[in-house]
């Protein structure tokens, strides 16, 4: 008999009627903005925007004079300002640059429009928080009630990048997910898998070759991880143990909890891996903070962490606020969490215990139930095609790309689309990679149908500037070759959905174009 799981699961299940009721958001992202404010107040970037006053308008004065000052007094910093005014000092071990103390860990972050690698300070105050957000998901597996309180007791596998830190000048980097996982509780060891042996394993290639060996051995109930890096995993691992699926070697699988880029392109690849359905839960854990997660069984989005450790601000996405580029205006509209609207698109801006402070992260979201906080993450604020005004969006791109490979009954594990000139005019390229037979020409002009019907932008420029797109079908292997060329396998490395100006040449001539 369970016992574990049961005590588990009743545990959560109580948890989750006695949990009090939630102040509005508003509130608790007032409250946390008076707990980041006091606690930064006296390090060098709080004495020169002069924080302590932000604190006694927070907590003194009407409503909403905090955050008008603080929109007033604090200008919005992108990864290169962040970096050059503050966080470069940080790194040199000086102590109480943006949050108090000394920074020990550094999340490497792939610059994928800034700076080639990125540096993010990872907090003890941070690590915490991301704790508490981790726990606090756990707990709403108690509103799944397909999950039995065997799962409970079932392994759980993170697949991450390396535990094993670089070591440099008096602190440590690597990987978001390496920091974290070297970091889990006692209690939890039980449980986790691969274990801290293969977790410190830097060669990515090796990692997936040591847990195939041992999954056999393990009752895997959760898996958690990039869907991309997922699903390699288990076709290794039923291609070892030549089996149909992988509940062959891990009946008891039923939850991935998945996060990093959106999960529609890959649902038709993880449904031939199954021998049943499994419970499917959505996290947004960037290198920056544990930002959303998906909280119960019917949710369309991810509700935002309010009160742990972030402050929000949302920035309407269009020409108002951003260039064609995607460049930030000088002085965009902010918001705050109870001015957003349904259905709109916002770049995101965080405050954080880590000492990012209106800190744009680079992800555009929308909110899909505002009084919730629920929100999907459509792309970034530089990941979309725009050469005509043809406003493409990652989210256009993923639903089509799931709509034409359920179509065609195929499977697209990876993609990625380039804008380039037509004549005088402009076209899409587009490189969709999977391991089925498709005819190139049947996918893009169904592709080009279904984008028409997603966005209207995209549909009148098809009429006049935007001539022509063209697909070229390649091996999925072919993406991955290229990321390993770049030394960015596995963790949470991603191949870019939208391939910039500098990125095209250097991708064609990878492919010997």
């Amino acid at each position: 008999m369970a016992l574990l799981g049961n005590m588990l699961k009743s545990g959560i299940r109580l948890t989750n009627v006695v949990r009090l009721r939630t102040a509005s958001p508003f509130r608790q992202q007032r409250k946390t903005f008076r707990k980041l404010v006091r606690k930064a107040q006296f390090t060098k970037f709080g004495e020169a925007y002069r924080f302590e006053e932000l604190l006694r308008s927070a907590e003194f004065g009407p409503a909403r004079e905090f955050y008008e000052k603080y929109k007033q007094q604090v200008p919005i910093h992108d990864y290169n300002r962040m970096f050059d005014g503050w966080w470069h000092r940080t790194l040199a071990n000086e102590k109480n640059v943006t949050w108090p103390g000394k920074v020990k860990y550094f999340a490497l972050s792939s610059g994928t429009s800034e700076a080639s690698t990125k540096y993010i300070p990872v907090t003890r105050a941070m690590t915490k928080a991301i704790k508490r957000t981790g726990v606090r998901q756990i707990l709403t597996l108690g509103r799944y009630q397909n999950l039995p309180p065997t799962l409970y007791e079932k392994g759980c596998l993170m697949l991450g990048g390396s535990t094993q830190l670089n070591r440099r000048e008096g602190h440590f980097e690597g990987d978001l997910s390496g920091i974290t996982a070297g970091k889990i509780p006692i209690w939890f060891e039980r449980f986790y898998k691969p274990g801290r042996n293969i977790a410190q394993e830097r060669d990515w290639a090796l990692k997936l070759d040591e847990i195939t060996e041992q999954a056999g051995k393990w009752d895997i109930g959760y898996v958690v991880g990039v869907p991309a890096w997922i699903q390699l995993l288990m076709e290794k691992i039923i291609a070892r143990y030549n089996v149909k699926t992988i509940h062959d070697v891990w009946p008891n699988l039923m939850v991935f909890c998945h996060g990093g880029v959106s999960f529609e392109p890959y649902k038709a690849g993880f449904s031939k891996l199954l021998a049943h359905p499994i419970t499917y839960i959505e996290t947004y854990l960037a290198s920056e903070g544990f930002i959303a997660y998906q909280t119960h069984p019917d949710a369309r989005g991810m509700q935002l962490v309010l009160n742990n450790g972030l402050f929000f601000e949302f920035i309407p996405f269009n020409e108002q606020n951003f260039s064609p580029d995607g460049e930030l205006v000088e002085k965009p509209k902010t918001l705050m969490i109870d001015e957003v609207e349904e259905g709109k698109e916002y770049a995101l801006l965080i405050s954080t215990c880590s000492g990012a402070w209106r800190y744009l992260i680079g992800d555009t979201i929308r909110f899909i139930d505002p009084k919730r906080a629920e929100i999907v993450i459509t792309g970034r604020t530089k990941h979309f095609l725009s050469l005509c005004g043809e406003h493409l969006s990652v989210d256009n791109m993923n639903k089509a790309i799931e709509t034409v490979a359920d179509a065609l009954g195929i499977s697209v594990r990876e993609f990625t689309v380039a804008g380039v000139t037509h004549d005088t005019l402009f076209a899409h390229q587009w490189y969709i990679g999977t391991d089925d037979a498709v005819d190139a020409n049947e996918f893009r002009n169904q592709l080009d149908a279904k984008l028409k019907v997603l966005n209207d932008d995209y549909a009148v420029e098809r009429k006049h500037a935007l001539k022509d797109i063209s697909v070229t079908v390649l091996p999925t292997k072919t993406f991955y070759d290229w990321m390993a060329s770049k030394g960015k396998m596995g963790g949470q490395h991603k191949f870019p959905r939208v391939l910039k100006k500098d990125m095209v040449k250097e991708w064609e001539t990878f492919l010997g174009k």
